[in-house]
């Protein structure tokens, strides 16, 4: 089922956190803060929309990374109701696809819920200081391939703010598959 996030709540500030990744280590959020931004993506390895953006995504977080700024990817699903996204499986994925970017289990969906995540994807790129400047959508090409000349909305939002402090003042939200919570849970804290 397609899900879309909310509007960009400018400033807000990130929500700490503590995961696991597929590489063996944990990280914190300061762990993968950058210089110049920092972007926390919810993803997983089940989603027909993850999957048509993936090697844009990864390419595109490759860029950023080069100006400076962290990336971490998050699978919050449920993977007891969608084993492809295990942590097993999300570690395979991630080695298949040599992931430039930490990609974090959210087993218990404690970060998820923190972060009001909607859907796969979704995108929160923040300032130097970790406020909210972005949350939208990856570029104008969603989901499937791109062609020349589409705007890369990500990129060239997190250059804004890297440059400025401040992200776009009009910004398209992500489209996606909803977050497969737990049954018991729902997105609001």
């Amino acid at each position: 089922m397609g899900a879309t996030p909310p509007v960009c709540e400018f400033n807000w500030p990130a929500a700490d956190f503590v995961l696991p990744a597929t590489d063996g280590r944990s990280y914190a959020l300061s762990d993968i803060a950058g210089e110049n931004g920092t972007v926390v993506m919810f993803i997983c390895n089940h989603c027909p929309y993850v999957l048509g953006v993936l090697d844009r995504l990864i390419a595109d977080t490759v860029t950023l990374q080069g100006m400076g700024i962290g990336v971490a990817a998050i699978c919050s699903n449920d993977a007891v109701a969608y084993p492809a996204d295990s942590f097993e499986n999300m570690r395979r994925m991630a080695e298949d696809r040599s992931f430039p970017f930490p990609y974090l289990h959210d087993e218990n969906q404690a970060v998820a819920r923190a972060y009001g995540a909607a859907c796969t994807p979704d995108f929160f790129g923040f300032d130097r200081g970790l406020g909210l400047q972005y949350r939208g959508r990856l570029d104008a090409a969603r989901f499937g391939a791109s062609a020349e000349g589409v705007r890369r909305d990500l990129v060239e939002a997190m250059t804004q703010v890297a440059e400025t402090g401040q992200g776009p003042k009009t910004q398209v939200p992500s489209m996606g598959c909803s977050i497969k919570w737990k049954m018991g849970y729902s997105a609001s804290p």
